[in-house]
């Protein structure tokens, strides 16, 4: 199997036929002639590389094979660089440490209510007579708003700085941008860091109790963040907060009422949600790949040398599918034994996703308003789904939706 199969229109509507492939044709498969480019969706070899620390991120180098040394300074890059997801010890230790402070469990445990809060008014704002487009009225804003307060931004800001993001994301795409693409993603970069830039001045005056203010104050061992650091982060930060959460959002929707029985089985039994967010994220999770290199010469996996810089990209959704640890994998099963297991959505290692408890909090909330809200809700567009265009994260464009109660009722009182 070669690179462009992974950007073919067949792998986005269906990635899991190509990573079931891939797993048949060995523990690791080379994507390019050199032999410096591999793929796997074993689990086994997935969750090892990731937790393995001779495997790390090697960001700029990487950037300078893919895009040469000329390009390595535009501002995406450079942007990137910066965060601590692209950084490898002793450079990331630090910076990990001192956000870490702004997400641990009591600080996350605050937003509880502010996303229920924020779940309820959105539900509210749904159509009641027409169908409604569940990802951009609900799973999109859900995230979005949420990370606003975190970060103390005006939602209406924040909602235009979400259109941006979506083309600076496109840089955490483990296959290359072409020119137009990245041309588009550095003016979106420079739009983003002049704002955050702007925030962060105005918080140094007026400090609050938002993110941004904490993350200006806060020390581990010495150290702050310089101005750069706390920029390119809370650009990490937005990005990461509601990209993945809103496509997970929207995964878990297509992923239960592709499975009626198990949907049944949730409204007639809600304590399964915790265990039905943790089986929607292994079938159909957001985040589909992670990419790693090796530092140092002498990694073998199963018989096959990775010489120092060999880049792996770990296919965490085939991963998350494999047969030789989930039995009959290409089904959702809500209470299944083995989710007991990781689930490999949040990564692994050094680099085990900062935001986990948080986003898990917000799937938790969005998926329990939902099925108390509208427990009759019903996709309309479940079997002509348009899935986004990306290789790292996988979401769908849009779900028309209705409420056939709510429905009814509102062609009621119309009549009369």
């Amino acid at each position: 199997m070669n690179a462009p199969a992974f950007q073919s229109p067949a792998f986005f509507d269906d990635p899991y036929q190509y990573y079931e492939v891939l797993r048949e044709q060995g523990p690791l498969v080379a994507l390019t002639p050199d032999g410096k480019r591999f793929a796997t969706a074993r689990y086994g070899i997935v969750t090892a590389l990731l937790d393995d620390r001779r495997m790390g991120r090697r960001y700029m180098p990487g950037v300078v094979r893919r895009y040469g040394e000329e390009r390595a300074s535009q501002p995406t890059f450079q942007a990137l660089s910066r965060m601590f997801i692209t950084m490898d010890p002793p450079e990331h230790t630090p910076l990990r440490a001192l956000l870490m402070q702004a997400f641990n469990a009591r600080q996350v445990e605050r937003l509880r209510e502010v996303t229920r809060a924020t779940a309820e008014r959105l539900i509210g704002a749904l159509a009641h007579d027409k169908p409604f487009d569940l990802v951009s009225g609900y799973a999109l804003p859900l995230p979005v708003q949420v990370i606003a307060g975190v970060l103390g931004l005006p939602f209406e800001e924040a909602a235009a700085i979400g259109l941006k993001m979506e083309r600076f994301a496109r840089a955490f795409e483990s296959i290359a941008m072409d020119d137009a693409t990245l041309a588009a993603a550095n003016a979106a970069t420079l739009e983003l860091e002049h704002y955050f830039y702007g925030v962060l001045e105005a918080r140094r005056t007026q400090p609050g109790n938002d993110l941004i203010s904490m993350l200006i104050s806060v020390e581990a061992e010495g150290r702050r963040l310089t101005n750069d650091e706390i920029v390119s982060n809370v650009l990490l930060l937005f990005f990461a907060g509601h990209e993945t959460t809103s496509n997970m959002i929207g995964n878990a929707v297509v992923s239960l009422h592709r499975h009626p029985e198990q949907l049944k089985k949730l409204r007639e039994q809600p304590q399964l949600l915790p265990k039905a967010i943790i089986e929607c994220m292994r079938y159909e999770s957001s985040v589909q790949t992670a990419l790693r290199t090796t530092l140092e010469d002498g990694v073998e996996i199963e018989g096959i040398a990775l010489p120092r810089g060999s880049i792996v990209t770990l296919m965490l959704g085939g991963a998350n599918r494999d047969p030789a640890q989930f039995h009959d994998p290409n089904q959702l099963i809500l209470d299944r034994t083995e989710n007991d297991r990781r689930i490999l959505s949040f990564g692994g290692g050094l680099h085990y996703c900062l935001g986990a408890r948080l986003a898990q909090l917000e799937l938790h909330i969005a998926l329990e308003t939902l099925l108390t809200r509208l427990p009759d809700l019903r996709v309309l567009n479940l079997h002509e789904l348009h899935w986004r265009h990306h290789n790292t994260l996988r979401g769908v464009e849009a779900l028309w939706c209705e409420h056939p109660a709510k429905a009814a009722t509102a062609a009621a009182r119309a009549v009369v």
